[in-house]
């Protein structure tokens, strides 16, 4: 049973990673779509593609319809996650640069970690906070570069990022009771659909919606990517992983998310390619390891998952 949970964990962090690789793929798309889209109408394309995909699962998963009374926690949970958060990180790019945002943004898995021993959820250890200083660590030599080139008030754009990392965090820590009642996929595919008629809401008023008339098929292409691959993938990935494992191992997976978004930079978009780059990769990796594993590399803490049936 002990190794049984234990590849469990193992499983959880895997996906966390393999959750936040994708969600460094789809910044190149994001990036790619910036000037034909807003980022309102392209977060609601984004979160209505993935709720719409993943809804048929969703329904099929017996126990995964709310509760009346947990209704409210699970639209506020949306709201933060797929609501606010997106909201701060678009905001932030407007004022500072994507390697300062990134890096802003590795402070997820410290306050995390933070949110989740103070709401006693999970342990505060020295190897965990070790592996997430490493982790953090790694994001800013990869990114070091590129940290110098600072534009005037760059510091607005470094506090509305670390707001959308504190909104992250709040999530992957409130999110646990939920996520292990409804299952993965449910759990996932309400997220996204309150986000998506948050943003989507907003983009009518704000008259967004008339430039999806003007885009080019390669651009409906990278739309389709981020909706299938950066919305019901991603976003199932990171709930499983929320189901499986702790608040800290999901979220510190959150630092690969820079590094490989500026690895797609430079293979996909030109972007100068350094050396920091592949240091930073190695450290975040040995910095996941580190809060994930004791020293003999078996994971300690682990989360049994709480219902009786098998998770969405």
């Amino acid at each position: 049973m002990a190794e049984a949970g234990q590849a469990m964990e193992w499983l959880g962090v895997l996906a966390a990673v393999l959750s936040s690789g994708l969600g460094g793929t789809s910044v190149g798309a994001t990036r790619y779509l910036a000037e034909a889209l807003d980022p309102l109408t392209l977060g609601a394309l984004r979160f209505g593609i993935g709720a719409l995909l993943l809804l048929p699962l969703a329904l099929r998963v017996p126990a995964g319809r709310p509760q009346p009374g947990e209704w409210p926690g699970l639209i506020g949970l949306g709201l933060l996650f797929f609501g606010l958060f997106p909201i701060l990180f678009n905001a932030s790019l407007i004022f500072t640069t994507a390697a300062r945002g990134g890096l802003a943004l590795s402070t997820v898995p410290l306050l995390t970690m933070l949110a989740a021993a103070l709401l006693g959820v999970e342990r505060l250890t020295l190897r965990k906070s070790l592996g997430v200083l490493v982790a953090m660590a790694g994001v800013a030599a990869a990114l070091l570069l590129s940290l110098a080139k600072a534009p005037e008030g760059a510091w607005r754009g470094d506090l509305l990022m670390v707001a959308a990392a504190g909104c992250m965090a709040l999530y992957n820590v409130w999110s646990r009771r939920l996520v292990r009642r409804l299952g993965a996929v449910p759990f996932a595919t309400f997220g996204m659909a309150v986000g998506a008629l948050c943003l989507g809401t907003v983009a009518v008023a704000t008259g967004g919606l008339p430039s999806l008339a003007r885009l080019e098929t390669a651009q409906w292409a990278a739309v389709l990517y981020l909706g299938v691959f950066g919305g019901a993938l991603t976003f199932w990935l990171w709930a499983f992983a929320l189901l499986r494992t702790t608040p800290t191992r999901v979220a510190i997976s959150v630092t690969v998310n820079p590094v490989l978004a500026a690895l797609i930079g430079a293979m996909l978009l030109g972007e100068p390619l350094h050396w920091s780059l592949v240091i930073g990769l190695a450290m975040v990796a040995l910095g996941i390891w580190l809060s994930a594993s004791n020293p003999d590399g078996r994971l300690v803490g682990t989360l049994p998952v709480a219902t009786g049936r098998p998770p969405g």
